[in-house]
């Protein structure tokens, strides 16, 4: 892993939790996420937690706590899209803005950053800024490859992980 600059990491159905949204406080990661993120932590890989949370722009939850829980898990940087899709805003995943504002902050060469998300919208985005893309079977990865598989394979996926785990193998065996 050694050309790997940085993961981008989904929050939701990735690194714990499932298809739904949980808040900050009922959020609990997957058993075996602990443990990678440290490993890849140790390795120098720049984590960056890269999320949709719409309910913020509901009052449901504040950026804030999401922000101190990732911060808390490992994660050297937090991106945060707070609005809703009807709010039409740049930065809701499909769209790359928030994997471009990473790019320049800590001066990243996307092509040697990995997104690894469990919905057609991660793929879709990291595609768009050209970066590698793992979909995890995890959360509502199934539920991507089934319903929206037309997506997925206009992303062009570059491997389909069973969980975080597999994903993370799969990237040590591409170097």
């Amino acid at each position: 892993m050694n050309s790997i600059q940085a993961i981008f990491l989904d929050r939701d159905g990735t690194i714990g939790g499932d298809a739904t949204v949980h808040y900050p406080g009922t959020f609990a990661l997957f058993p075996y996420v602990s443990s990678l993120i440290e490993r890849l932590r140790n390795q120098g890989i720049l984590l960056i937690a890269f999320t949709n949370q719409p309910g913020i722009s509901k009052g449901l939850a504040r950026e804030e706590d999401f922000r101190i829980e990732l911060q808390s898990f490992g994660f050297d940087d937090v991106l945060i899209c707070p609005h809703a899709a009807e709010d039409r805003c740049t930065c809701r995943k499909p769209s790359p803005n928030l994997l471009w504002q990473a790019q320049t902050k800590h001066n990243l060469r996307l092509e040697q950053c990995v997104v690894i998300g469990d919905r057609w919208s991660d793929m879709v985005a990291a595609a768009h800024a050209g970066c590698i893309k793992i979909l995890v079977r995890t959360g509502a990865g199934e539920c991507s490859i089934r319903d929206y598989a037309d997506r997925v394979e206009q992303a062009n996926v570059d491997y389909i992980a069973d969980d975080l785990t597999d994903a993370i193998a799969w990237l040590d065996t591409q170097n």
